[in-house]
């Protein structure tokens, strides 16, 4: 299990990055159908898109540790349910978006409980071990 936590926290670190700073890069074209949204979303946009970045190497921090903290899973998987259920937000309030935007809500909401469970794999294994050197 601790192997599994640390592959998906890799795989969340560099999407996130690399998810965040093609926002930061690509502005409103990054965004489906709002290519022509204006300077408001643009810059929006942008700013979200390095706060990404920072939150995928947020990821990155925290799987290079030994072990892996779950205090800090924890708290970055909340952010990222957070994200999932303001996109259910979004919808009760605004309707349906693109349905790209549709399946990152599902990947966000059904990733977050993998997570949660995942979150002290690290940290118990590093315990089995040092007990089993006792």
């Amino acid at each position: 299990m601790a192997r599994v936590l640390r592959v998906l926290g890799w795989t969340m670190g560099v999407a996130c990055v690399a998810i965040g700073f093609y926002h930061l890069l690509a502005g409103n074209a990054a965004i489906p159908g709002e290519e022509d949204a204006g300077a408001t979303v643009d810059s929006f946009g942008r700013f979200m898109g390095a706060i990404f970045a920072g939150y995928g190497a947020a990821w990155l921090w925290a799987v290079r540790q030994s072990p892996v903290p779950a205090r800090a899973v924890r708290w970055l998987t909340a952010v990222f349910l957070l994200g999932g259920l303001g996109r259910v937000l979004s919808i009760a309030v605004a309707g349906w978006p693109d349905g790209f935007q549709v399946v990152l809500m599902v990947v966000e909401l059904g990733l977050s409980p993998v997570y949660f469970l995942l979150a002290d794999a690290d940290e118990r294994a590093a315990a089995a071990r040092v007990r089993s050197a006792g």
